[in-house]
Order: C-alpha cells, then sequence, then structure tokens
C-alpha cells in the first residue's frame, strides 16, 4: 500500500488545491440550463432487462474522469469541445510523460525531492492534486496512476464539475453548527499526536476505506487510479463491488424503513425501489467514522448522523449508465446538493485490491514517529 497523506499539512495541502485555477479556469466557460442522459450513437438501442423484467445494470463499469467534483472559477456548466480537447490533451501528455522509461543514469534526487514531475504547461485539476498528495518527492510512480485522460460528457455535451446544483457547481457552505462540530472534532483529535496511535491515522491509511469517496454513497472518483465497479442483481438485491479498497455495498430492494438508528454499517444502509427504468437508492445511517471526514476528496466534510443521500442508475446507452446523487443534511450543509456523472463500461477484469494483506505503511508510520520522539529526547540529555 501506498499512503496518500502522510501528514496534517498534506491533507491541508491537498484542500489548497482544490482551490486553485489552472487551464480550464483560463477558458471560458458556456453555460446550459438542460440536463439529460448520455447521447447513444445507437438511437434503436432498447434497455436490456433481467429475467424479471428490470433494467439490467450489472457488469464491470468506471467512473474515472478528469471532471472535478466542484467547479473551478466562476464558470458555467459546461465546456466547448475545443476546451474539453485542450484538457484531454494535456492529461495524455502527462500520461506518456509519466510512462518514459527512467534514465539508469540519472543521479540521485536533491534532499526533498526535485520538480520536474510533469511536462511544462499548465497542470490539470488531476495533476494538482498529484502533487499535493506526493510533494516534489513524488507520492505515486506513474505506473500506479490511471485518473482517465477523459472529462465528462452528458447528452455528449463536456462537463466543467460533478456538481450541479448548486448552479455554481460547489457543495454548499456548512452551517454555522456544523463549523462548531468540526471545530469540536478537531479540538479532540489535538489532545492527541497526529502519530500516537493506529485510530488517528485516517481510513484509508488504516485500509478501511478508500482514501476517497469510490464507494460512497455518493460514489465518487479519486482522481488516482482503480475507480472500477462491479455490479451484481437479484429480484431483492443490487452489490455494487468497489474496486478500490474491495469495499462492497449490498442494496435491500423495496424495503419498508431503514435499520434502526444505532445501526451505522461502513456505506450507510441502503435500500432501493424502481421507478420507471431507473433505480433509486436511498441511504442512512452512514458509520460515524465516514461522516467525521472532512477531506475535500469526500462529500460528506464531517456531515451528522442525519446525512441521507438519495442516488439514481440509469441506463442511457449500450455502454453508459448515467449516476445522479442528491446530499441532504440541513445540520451541515446550508442547502441540499447534487450531481451527476456517467459510468462507463469496462471489459477489463475488476481485481483484488491488497492493502491489509501487505500493508507495511502503518507500522512504518508509527515507528517513525516513535524513533523522532527518541531522537528529539536524546537532544535533551
Amino acid at each position: 500500500m501506498v499512503r496518500l497523506f502522510s501528514t496534517r499539512q498534506d491533507m491541508l495541502s491537498l484542500a489548497g488545491a482544490f482551490a486553485l485555477s489552472f487551464g480550464l479556469a483560463a477558458i471560458p466557460v458556456t453555460s446550459v440550463g438542460a440536463q439529460g442522459s448520455a447521447k447513444t450513437a445507437n438511437s434503436s438501442w432498447v434497455v436490456p432487462r433481467t429475467a424479471d423484467g428490470k433494467p439490467d445494470l450489472q457488469g464491470n463499469w468506471s467512473n474515472e474522469t478528469q471532471t472535478p467534483l466542484e467547479r473551478l472559477g466562476n464558470h458555467g456548466l459546461t465546456l466547448s469541445e475545443e476546451q474539453a480537447g485542450a484538457l484531454e490533451q494535456r492529461a495524455q501528455l502527462v500520461a506518456e510523460f509519466r510512462d518514459r522509461p527512467s534514465d539508469p543514469n540519472a543521479p540521485p534526487p536533491s534532499k526533498g525531492g526535485d520538480a520536474g514531475l510533469a511536462p511544462p504547461g499548465e497542470k490539470t485539476f488531476v495533476e494538482r492534486i498529484a502533487e499535493a498528495a506526493g510533494g516534489a518527492v513524488g507520492g505515486y510512480n506513474g505506473f500506479w496512476l490511471d485518473p482517465g485522460n477523459k472529462v465528462i460528457r452528458i447528452d455528449g455535451v463536456a462537463r466543467s464539475s460533478i456538481i450541479v446544483d448548486p448552479s455554481n457547481g460547489r457543495i454548499p457552505p456548512l452551517t454555522a453548527e456544523a463549523k462548531q462540530r468540526v471545530a469540536q472534532r478537531m479540538a479532540l483529535m489535538k489532545q492527541f499526536g497526529e502519530f500516537d496511535h493506529p485510530e488517528i491515522r485516517p481510513l484509508g491509511d488504516r485500509c478501511i476505506t478508500s482514501f476517497g469517496s469510490n464507494a460512497g454513497p455518493p460514489m465518487l472518483p479519486n482522481y488516482f487510479y482503480n475507480n472500477n465497479y462491479t455490479i451484481v442483481q437479484t429480484r431483492d438485491h443490487v452489490m455494487i463491488m468497489t474496486e478500490m479498497n474491495h469495499d462492497a455495498r449490498i442494496i435491500r430492494l423495496n424495503a419498508e424503513k431503514h435499520a434502526p438508528a444505532q445501526v451505522r454499517p461502513w456505506f450507510g444502509d441502503s435500500i432501493g425501489h424502481w421507478e420507471g427504468d431507473t433505480l433509486v437508492v436511498e441511504t442512512t445511517n452512514i458509520h460515524p467514522a465516514q461522516l467525521a471526514q472532512t477531506s475535500p476528496l469526500w462529500a460528506y466534510r464531517g456531515a451528522s448522523d442525519q446525512l441521507k443521500v438519495t442516488e439514481r442508475f440509469t441506463r442511457t446507452g449500450p455502454n453508459v449508465l448515467l449516476y445522479r446523487f442528491t446530499v441532504e443534511d440541513p445540520s451541515t450543509f446550508t442547502a441540499p446538493f447534487s450531481g451527476e456523472l456517467p459510468f462507463n463500461r469496462i471489459d477489463e477484469l475488476i481485481h483484488e485490491y491488497a492493502c491489509h494483506e501487505g500493508n507495511y505503511a502503518l507500522p512504518g508510520i508509527l515507528a517513525g514517529a516513535r524513533a523522532e520522539e527518541q531522537a528529539a529526547a536524546e537532544k535533551t540529555l
């Protein structure tokens, strides 16, 4: 396992990366009011169905994209093809740059790392995240990265963000109550050293969940790798297996009510029903440790136990599953927010994500902190 964040400062750096304007922010963007499903090349395509007559959502899918969760700059929802093409060309250039053979005669890097982790030019959203996570030393070898090189297109039109409501494409501000709650959580954490024991570390460090919100809900890309899913469907259940951290969600169909409030599994309690050809899933009872996550790669932002996420899954073509979601938590967000993105069919297999099985990072993190403490103590003698 390779750690995404090593310190709280890394987390703050990543948060700063989300606020930067680059590439996209420098190009004027047009807006449209209508939303819709992804276009299909075959107008005669018919939604495939299971034995019980429901739309067949099964298969392997990916939501990898270069499109950020939140919009950058004061722009509209859509991109022109010229703008989208420029971003995708840059993403391809970066991928090719990272795939270059290593120079066996290169001198050792300088202390603290070197610049030049990407080709010259205006950096994309995904590049900024990678730099915030790894810094000048580089967090990941390019071999492991697979964020996707395409922006989101819905109805054939390129998008500037996953969030579509509010119209500014950003998650609404926190309420005063939520700010106080987050401050209290941070104050509690400060009673301990950041590396005092395993439970202080983020869930991703501990291999409990993905370092992003891949399994969700909402199910969002992490902009690094393993943004793949397998969906298995029966008359009574839908299972969504997430490649990242091999997380699985079991959705109970046509259940009358959620589990008792005190029952809070990882990824919450999900119940679903069909509205025409759309699977609608409502999730509550999300695990408190997930709610407490405040990383900008999560949509929760320190949400309360009243959080509710409603998802909609609609087949819109032979290779496209349109995914929409709405997040509601009046005690945390000043307004609900919604987003949408396509899940594209993939032919590749979904592989096990072995994290605990080979996770030497967490003991190393804690052992490193103990070594630093011992060295500091010896200096005072």
